[in-house]
C-alpha cells in the first residue's frame, strides 16, 4: 500500500468516526499536501514531456522554394526531413500536364493537335474549369488565350485589333466547343486553344498541399507566386498571416503595400488583378481583364480580386472570374456560394480605393 492511500485511508477512518472527535495533526496536511504537489508535479511533467515528444515526432519546420509556371513558389512544412525533391517531382508533373510554355506537355500536344489524350491532371482541372465557367456565366474560360494574345499585356498591342479580328478570334473561343469524352479532348473546332493559367497555378499548389498530407504532415504552408493552401498553424503555433497587397500604379514593382493582413488556417487562397498596371478613363482605374464572351477589355472597378475556398484551383478560376463579372455581379455569385469567401479592393467613383468582403470572411479593421 503507498504512503499517499495509507493517508488517506487513515483520514477518512477518523472521519468516519462520528462519536469520537479526531484530530489531524498540521505534519499531517503539509505531508498530504507534499505528496499531492509531487504527484501533481510529476503528472504535469510526463504530459509537458508527451507533449514535446509528440512535436519532435512531427519533426522541425522546413522551407522550400525555387521557380515554376513562370514564378516562384515558398512551402513551410513540420516533417521529420527535407521534402524538396518531392515537391519539385509534384510540380513538374503539373507542369508536364497543363504548361503551356513546356513543349513536351499534354495541353500543348492537345493545342497543336498531335494529341488528344489526357492524363489526370490535367481531366481534373478540365472538369473544374467547365463547371466554374457554367457557374459564372461564361466569364471564366480557358479558351480565352487567343484573345489575351491579341490585345498582349497591359493592352500594349490595342492600337493593332480591331473588331474584324475580335469577331474571329471570338469564333474560337468558348469553352463549350471542347468536351471529355472517354478521357480524350474532342474540339468541335480544331482552332480552339486551350490556357489553364488562371486555374493551373492553384492547382499545382493543392497537388503540393496533397503530397505533403499523404505523409501526414498536418502543418504547412504553399504558395506559389500568390495563391496559397494552408493547414494547421505556422511554427510558432497559431494561425497563417497572410497579406493582400494593395493596388499601387507602379510598372516597376518596387513598391509595395498591404492592404489587409488575414489570420487563416485550414483554407486556400488566390488573389486575381494586375496589381502594377492599370488604364485610367476619367477619374478611374480599371485592371487590365479581357472578358471571354466580348473579346473586349472589361470595364468594371475591381482592381484586386481575393477569393478563399477549400482548395486553391477552385479560389484560383473564382477570383479570376470575378475580375470579369465586376462587383455587383461577383457579388450575385457569391450569394449562391457560401462556401466561398471574397475580398475586393476596387474604384470607387472618385478613383479612391475601397474595399468589399463577404461576410464569413473575418477582418480585423
Amino acid at each position: 500500500m503507498s504512503i499517499l492511500k495509507k493517508l488517506y485511508d487513515d483520514m477518512n477512518r477518523q472521519l468516519d468516526r462520528k462519536a469520537e472527535p479526531h484530530k489531524v495533526r498540521w505534519f499531517h496536511i503539509i505531508f498530504l499536501l507534499a505528496l499531492i504537489a509531487g504527484t501533481v508535479y510529476l503528472v504535469t511533467t510526463k504530459s509537458d514531456s508527451a507533449s514535446s515528444q509528440g512535436r519532435q515526432a512531427e519533426g522541425q519546420y522546413h522551407r522550400n522554394e525555387g521557380e515554376i509556371f513562370g514564378t516562384f513558389y515558398h512551402i513551410t512544412y513540420q516533417y521529420h526531413h527535407d521534402l524538396q525533391d518531392s515537391i519539385q517531382a509534384t510540380l513538374q508533373q503539373v507542369d508536364g500536364s497543363l504548361s503551356p510554355f513546356n513543349k513536351s506537355s499534354i495541353i500543348t500536344a492537345i493545342n497543336n493537335g498531335t494529341s488528344d489524350a489526357t492524363d489526370e491532371m490535367f481531366r481534373d482541372v478540365f472538369l473544374l474549369a467547365k463547371q466554374i465557367a457554367a457557374e459564372t456565366q461564361g466569364a471564366f474560360d480557358i479558351t480565352v488565350a487567343p484573345l489575351v494574345n491579341a490585345w498582349g499585356f497591359g493592352f500594349k498591342n490595342k492600337e493593332n485589333v480591331t473588331d474584324t479580328l475580335i469577331a474571329r478570334l471570338l469564333s474560337h473561343v468558348g469553352i463549350e466547343k471542347v468536351t471529355l469524352e472517354d478521357n480524350r479532348i474532342v474540339k468541335s473546332d480544331s482552332a480552339v486553344m486551350l490556357d489553364c493559367s488562371a486555374i493551373a497555378k492553384g492547382y499545382g499548389v493543392d497537388a503540393v498541399g496533397r503530397m505533403l498530407e499523404s505523409k501526414h504532415i498536418k502543418n504547412y504552408m504553399v504558395e506559389i507566386g500568390g495563391e496559397v493552401r494552408l493547414r494547421g498553424h505556422n511554427p510558432q503555433g497559431s494561425t497563417w498571416n497572410i497579406g493582400i497587397i494593395k493596388p499601387i500604379p507602379d510598372v516597376t514593382g518596387v513598391q509595395s503595400e498591404l492592404q489587409q493582413v488575414l489570420h487563416l488556417t485550414d483554407i486556400s487562397m488566390a488573389t486575381s488583378g494586375n496589381y502594377r498596371n492599370f488604364y485610367e478613363q476619367g477619374n478611374k482605374r480599371y485592371a487590365h481583364t479581357i472578358d471571354p464572351r466580348t473579346g473586349y477589355p472589361v470595364q468594371h472597378s475591381i482592381l484586386s480580386s481575393t477569393v478563399l475556398a477549400t482548395d486553391c484551383a477552385t479560389a484560383d478560376a473564382y477570383a479570376t472570374a470575378f475580375m470579369v463579372l465586376g462587383l455587383d455581379s461577383a457579388r450575385t455569385v457569391l450569394k449562391h456560394h457560401p462556401e466561398l469567401k471574397a475580398y475586393f479592393i476596387y474604384s470607387d467613383n472618385d478613383g479612391n480605393n475601397a474595399t468589399w468582403h463577404t461576410d464569413n470572411l473575418e477582418i480585423e479593421e
